[in-house]
């Protein structure tokens, strides 16, 4: 077998229809241990697996998350929700981070603001078992369970900041995602159900038990979606905003529950 050199490996990657080749090519050259490693990995991704499914990590907010296959790849654009996150968070806050797939978003946080007391929550084992990895370094709890309901009892009504990337894309539109996330991203990850906002009902029907007064909760929208989802979050009590960034197309909700008027 001839050795792969990084020309080839470019020109391969940009047959194979990567837009950005050199890019990839760079992740996976860095990756590789030895010339047997690194053809698989570029027999890998030519053949449609996600690029941080192949090297086994993911760059997220500069860090650099290990990632496992059959979990869901953070995604650039939510990058944004975390920036909201930790803009409005304290120092030593209490934070939830639900559906928490590797545990990029938690990490991303915690990394960047002193002291967190950081749990985490997901349905499924692979990302269970992928957070922990990443979060246990840093303190990190993670539990495996729908939303809210293997959460510590001790943690009613003491979160300062719940992080809320629940899946959102409507039902019937899940077959028009990237082949990348249809054919390699666990489908409870990527459908939101009818709407797509099924999960976000449910997480803003119980995020005031959970929440302190004046906690928040921090989730990401399409921007055709953001209207219903303010309007949930208020039927459940609690006010809401949203923020967009056009560079990274990421739409952001921001609801806070309310403080008690004395």
């Amino acid at each position: 077998m001839t050795a792969l050199t990084p020309t080839s490996v470019v020109s391969t990657l940009r047959a194979a229809g990567c837009v950005f080749a050199e890019d990839e090519a760079a992740m996976i050259l860095a990756t590789a241990t030895d010339d047997r490693q690194l053809a698989e990995m570029v027999e890998q991704r030519v053949a449609g697996r996600p690029l941080e499914h192949v090297v086994g990590w993911a760059e997220f907010r500069g860090l650099r998350v290990a990632l496992d296959a059959d979990v869901f790849v953070p995604r650039r654009r939510t990058e944004h929700l975390v920036d909201e996150a930790i803009a409005r968070c304290r120092p030593g806050a209490v934070v939830v981070d639900l559906c928490c797939g590797s545990g990029a978003l938690g990490l991303a946080l915690a990394s960047a603001v002193p002291g967190t007391e950081l749990s985490a929550t997901d349905v499924h084992p692979a990302a269970v078992q992928n957070a922990r990895r990443n979060l246990a370094p840093i303190g990190g709890q993670v539990f495996e369970g729908d939303l809210y309901a293997r959460l510590p009892t001790t943690l009613r009504g003491r979160v300062d900041l719940l992080l809320a990337n629940v899946p959102y894309v409507p039902s019937d539109q899940v077959r028009l995602l990237p082949a990348e996330a249809r054919l390699h991203e666990p489908l409870v990850t990527l459908d939101g159900g009818s709407d797509g906002l099924d999960l976000l009902r449910r997480v803003a029907a119980e995020a005031s038990d959970w929440l302190v007064p004046g906690g928040l909760v921090v989730t990401e929208t399409s921007n055709e979606q953001a209207a219903i989802a303010i309007d949930v979050f208020r039927r459940h009590g609690l006010s809401a905003v949203v923020t967009t960034d056009a560079d990274r197309f990421a739409t952001t909700v921001v609801a806070t529950r309310a403080v008690p008027v004395p």
